[in-house]
């Protein structure tokens, strides 16, 4: 039995850290930051004066867009 989760879009806009980031991805913090700058990997959002975080959904799309890249190659 799968279980449906009742609100998905909570889902897609919670917010992920540096660090559970970069444990999910395999990237290092600055190679993450490479990449913003180069315009390949999402920009984060501004939590407070020194804090900043990603998009769920945005990752998500991240993700998705390298593995049909992988497949398409």
């Amino acid at each position: 039995m799968e279980i449906q989760n009742p609100h998905p879009s909570l889902t897609a806009n919670r917010v992920v850290r540096l660090r559970p980031l970069t444990e999910r991805i395999g990237l290092s913090k600055s190679e993450i930051y490479r990449q913003i700058q180069a315009g390949t990997f999402p920009r984060p959002i501004p939590l407070g004066v020194r804090a900043v975080g990603w998009l769920e959904r945005d990752i998500e799309a991240w993700l998705a867009a390298r593995a049909n890249r992988s497949q398409t190659q």
